[in-house]
């Protein structure tokens, strides 16, 4: 892995953006109020830089925003922090990845074409959870993106569908085996949406077991379900954390994240059909 080896000012002609920016989307947006912050309070952080393909020039590996503020603004030169090798494109997104999140300002369709990068690259979700410290539940869902169908991926894409939501529907609509899968996959999506992760996974179980089921009475009956016996349980402090990180994984709170652990424990166990 590269290392820093020096801080300076770069001349901005001696820089270029590199491809393995993390940040492809609304790059401009906000630009302006950017540059007023660095012109009154000056640039807080350095961006980072590796040697160039061109003799005396530099690739931008993070930092895109700050050095398109600062042509905005005339200036002539950006502090920099500069890697002592060149970094392949793989190397570069992880870096990129990996200082956007520290930053957090990277959004989240951008946070899924890193992932389905690195994914592809890689091989393995564990493999980018230990390269970006993103959560594993986080990751494994990103990388499915690409396995949603064009209409599914385009809502997803405009807020109008979680991505969670998404993946479970089509999963539930490939289940059922309609002939427009797309169609029944939105018609389940935008139930599960209003659904916590519990109820989700319910629907979309139910779905799948009872393929002649109307989607209109499985929605109903994932909402109500069945009576229930409020029982206290004393965890230690690791479990408690891991139980915390599923619930957050899956989008729901910790009373419904323990239900599903439980139920499905119990139906491995055989004590659930």
């Amino acid at each position: 892995m590269a290392k820093i080896t020096e801080f300076r000012e770069i001349p901005l002609d001696d820089l270029e953006i590199g491809k393995g920016q993390s940040r492809t989307r609304q790059v401009s947006e906000g630009i302006s109020e950017l540059a007023e912050s660095i012109d009154r309070v000056g640039l807080l952080e350095p961006i980072v830089v590796c040697p160039g393909s061109a003799q005396g020039k530099y690739e931008i590996l993070t930092g895109q925003r700050r050095f398109l503020a600062h042509r905005e603004l005339q200036r002539d030169t950006i502090w920099a922090a500069i890697l002592d090798q060149r970094v392949d494109e793989l190397e570069a997104k992880v870096i990129s990845v990996t200082e956007n999140l520290v930053r957090r300002d990277l959004n989240r369709m951008d946070l899924i074409d890193a992932c389905t990068y690195l994914y592809k690259k890689y091989g393995s979700v564990r493999a980018v959870v230990d390269e970006t410290g993103l959560g594993y539940g986080d990751v494994a869902t990103y990388v499915k993106y690409d396995r949603l169908t064009p209409k599914l991926k385009e809502m997803v894409d405009q807020g109008e569908l979680n991505l969670q939501a998404a993946l479970r529907a089509q999963t539930a609509a490939e289940a059922r085996g309609d002939k427009d899968v797309e169609t029944q996959a939105i018609a389940i999506a935008k139930e599960m949406n209003q659904m916590t992760g519990v109820q989700q996974r319910k629907l979309g179980q139910q779905l799948e077991k009872s393929t002649g089921k109307p989607i209109e009475d499985a929605v109903e009956e994932a909402k109500s379900g069945a009576r229930v016996t409020q029982i206290v349980v004393t965890l230690g402090e690791e479990i408690h954390g891991r139980l915390q990180q599923y619930a957050s994984d899956e989008g729901t709170n910790q009373d419904d994240a323990a239900l599903t652990l439980i139920e499905e424990g119990l139906s491995t166990k055989g004590y659930i059909d």
